[in-house]
């Protein structure tokens, strides 16, 4: 594995720790936990991206980071949970006129999900790279 993917998946790491760690607040601030789990399937995805010669591309969009990879080889990756965490990532970060989201904050429940599956989309890659 290439140093500068190493960097990236350590990166990754580092913004789904601090996701675990938020999750464990009296009062989780579940929009920041949203955007470092957003934050570390990216680094994740990106890091394949880089192992395999692709050259990156300038985007938060996990939807074209995906469709990139499965250029490659399709590594079955939930696009649906991918599209909500893709939506969720801008809203999350920018209030709307609506408010922080059309619904309000992401529950304590979304975002535990979000966890899980940015853990899935850990071992997909890393097992992936090995």
């Amino acid at each position: 594995m290439k140093k500068l993917v190493e960097d990236w998946i350590f990166m990754a790491g580092r913004d789904l720790k601090t996701a675990e760690i938020l999750i464990k607040e009296d009062s989780p601030l579940t929009n920041i936990i949203a955007f470092h789990c957003q934050q570390a399937i990216e680094k994740y995805l990106k890091a394949y991206l880089i192992e395999k010669n692709i050259p990156l591309i300038k985007t938060h969009d996990l939807i074209r980071l995906n469709n990139m990879i499965k250029e490659i080889k399709n590594l079955g990756i939930d696009e649906k949970k991918l599209i909500i965490i893709n939506e969720v990532y801008i809203e999350t970060r920018y209030p709307s006129e609506l408010g922080l989201l059309p619904d309000g904050l992401p529950a304590t429940e979304q975002v535990e999900e979000f966890i899980k599956y940015t853990k899935e989309i850990k071992d997909i890659i890393t097992n992936e790279l090995k």
